[in-house]
């Protein structure tokens, strides 16, 4: 991994390239950018230092990047940024915006000026977060991110069935718990200072990158600090590209990502469903998997239907005959306006165990 100019002939991919995230982004390639996941500056509005109650100073973020003249000065610099990021952004891209209370609603409400259609907001809630000193508000423990399409119209990217998996097998929910980023995975100057005051824990990023995108996508991160997105991006199998002004946050993140190694292939492939090839019912039939006649039932074995040799399933024990597909005899017998057929209908298998017939298209596509 290297240090790179936006103008170089040869790939960025997988570097750092320092400076202004306006300008270099308006330099990129319009539409060549998967993902783009961006934890700009909060605009905390701090009036002075923060001590904890025995007088120790907290380390807050008080930087100079953190420091904006008034909200009209931070719009404007998040207006900015948001349209050189929506040239970049391929027309079915996405993006992931994270920050506070401080700035969190003006950024909603820009992307949606800037035509940015809002798909989600997550909200990451803070295991470890830090404690009210002042005793004068709530615990700020939590932090929220928009996820958002670069339009209404664009084919965005969800791999539903990786989020299911990684939350026990249940739908991934928008309320998503991890601590700060602590010990061994903070990165620390020679001082043993932390080396940047938001760094963000890799799990977040792991979950982002899992749900949003793809081995081999491309994921900009316009504000890259220390360069998580770039270490998680690099186990997953994703390209990278990072924008980063400060030196010192582009050497610790230079060292960081030098000492990853990337996962195997067969670990980081997780494909959806959706997208598997296609397999109609009637294809279990013209292979034998499924004999014509065959009785077939859901799971609770309330309802049964017979299998023509067609591909149609014909209701049994009703009072009018329901014929169709898999998919509309199942719907008809509960009264629901859709079924999944492959999920509802089970058959039973040479060790006399019931299975639903999804197992035998599994058989097909080789994913069994």
């Amino acid at each position: 991994m290297s240090t790179k100019k936006a103008k170089d002939s040869d790939s960025i991919h997988n570097s750092i390239i320092q400076g202004d995230c306006v300008k270099v982004m308006n330099e990129l390639e319009a539409g060549s950018v998967d993902l783009i996941f961006a934890d700009p500056p909060y605009n905390l509005q701090l009036g002075g230092d923060l001590h904890r109650p025995n007088n120790s100073k907290v380390d807050a973020v008080d930087n100079d990047w953190d420091q904006f003249e008034s909200l009209k000065t931070y719009d404007d610099f998040t207006r900015e940024w948001l349209s050189a990021a929506r040239h970049a952004l391929k027309d079915d891209g996405g993006i992931w915006v994270i920050g506070s209370y401080h700035n969190i609603f003006r950024l909603g409400a820009i992307l949606q000026d800037l035509g940015f259609w809002i798909l989600n907001d997550v909200i990451w809630i803070k295991s470890n977060p830090m404690p009210n000193f002042r005793g004068r508000r709530l615990t700020n423990a939590h932090e929220t991110m928009i996820w958002a399409g670069k339009s209404k119209d664009s084919k965005y990217y969800f791999n539903y069935d990786a989020m299911k998996a990684l939350n026990e097998d249940k739908q991934m929910r928008s309320d998503w718990y991890f601590p700060l980023c602590t010990g061994a995975e903070r990165l620390k100057d020679e001082e043993g200072n932390k080396a940047h005051p938001t760094q963000k824990p890799e799990a977040l990023l792991h979950r982002v990158l899992m749900a949003s995108t793809k081995p081999g996508d491309v994921v900009l991160d316009p504000f890259f600090g220390t360069g998580t997105t770039g270490a998680v991006a690099k186990k997953l199998g994703r390209k990278f590209i990072g924008i980063e002004r400060e030196d010192d946050y582009i050497r610790h993140a230079t060292v960081r990502i030098n000492a990853i190694d990337p996962l195997e292939k067969n670990v980081i492939e997780t494909k959806a469903k959706r997208e598997l090839p296609r397999v109609p019912f009637g294809s279990l039939i013209e292979r034998g998997l499924l004999e014509p006649g065959t009785i077939i039932s859901d799971s609770k074995n309330r309802h049964k239907a017979k299998i023509h040799a067609d591909g149609s399933v014909i209701a049994l024990n009703q009072i009018h005959d329901v014929r169709g597909s898999i998919h509309k005899v199942g719907a008809a017998l509960q009264n629901a306006p859709s079924c999944n057929g492959w999920t509802f209908w089970h058959f039973t298998d040479q060790n006399g165990q019931t299975q639903p017939i999804d197992a035998l298209r599994a058989q097909i596509r080789g994913t069994a």
